[in-house]
């Protein structure tokens, strides 16, 4: 999350995980579409999640979950609270499950399956997409597209809204007030058009926005943020990781309309 932008980029947005993320399109386009009705969340964004947390399920993780909760719990002061909660919760889904305790694997954070769940998240948000009775984020692709669906469903996607705007600016100095660091979206379209901003959609003016500048290799890209956008944040608190989740989804959707 340290690189600037344009690094940030390279690494998700690129030929491989975009033809892999038409492929697991492909292969999965009866339960993206069941679940994209469902939830109301398009399947573009939903491949686009499961690509850049583990490469289309291929990439999931390979640290132990007990050991990488326990540790992080008990062992790390600064989070002690949020990872030893997760570890007790995990243990629950464990016994939930039917799971042995010390199987699963997942990142060094404790994340588990295809989308990546923390074992709260899993416990609130995983959902049987098969049928089977049993929620399995890792092997059934079913399972992992409804979890993420329904995930974003609950975080108040608007199916239909836009994400984001690429926007020019007249003058950095009118807008650098408008950079703060928090996510919310603490201005108006209004606001933002006032002080130069434009965009090639105009939006009522009363529209909740922020304003993301990212950093270019020379020079700076801007763009204004709608609540989709806000969204995405809440699966990864960091505006780089939904940057790159919207355009990855934008290019795996393209390419999958152009078969």
């Amino acid at each position: 999350e340290a690189k600037p932008w344009y690094q940030y980029r390279q690494l998700f947005i690129t030929p491989g995980r975009i033809s892999n993320g038409v492929r697991f399109w492909q292969e999965n386009s009866v339960i993206l579409q069941q679940a994209e009705q469902r939830w109301q969340v398009p399947a573009a964004i939903i491949v686009a999640i499961i690509g850049v947390e583990t490469q289309y399920g291929t990439q999931m993780g390979t640290h132990p979950v007990l050991d990488a909760l326990y540790t992080l719990g008990f062992h790390y002061a600064p989070r002690s609270a949020y990872f030893s909660k997760e570890f007790a919760n995990y243990v629950k889904l464990a016994d939930q499950e039917g799971w042995l305790l010390r199987q699963p694997k997942g990142s060094y954070a404790g994340a588990m399956g295809m989308g990546q769940f923390m074992p709260t998240s899993y416990l609130h948000f995983a959902v049987d997409g098969d049928g089977d009775k049993h929620k399995d984020l890792f092997f059934k692709p079913a399972d992992a597209i409804h979890s993420v669906a329904h995930y974003f469903a609950k975080h108040d996607w608007k199916y239909g809204a836009p994400v984001a705007h690429k926007a020019m600016v007249q003058d950095e100095s009118r807008i650098a007030h408008l950079l703060g660091k928090t996510l919310e979206l603490e201005d108006s379209w209004q606001t933002l058009s006032r002080q130069g901003v434009t965009i090639a959609t105009e939006l009522p003016s009363t529209t909740p926005v922020k304003l993301l500048r990212l950093d270019l290799e020379t020079g700076s890209e801007y763009w204004v943020l709608e609540s989709n956008f806000y969204t995405i944040t809440r699966y990864n608190r960091s505006p780089l990781y939904a940057m790159a989740v919207y355009q990855l989804s934008e290019a795996i959707a393209s390419a999958y309309d152009a078969k």
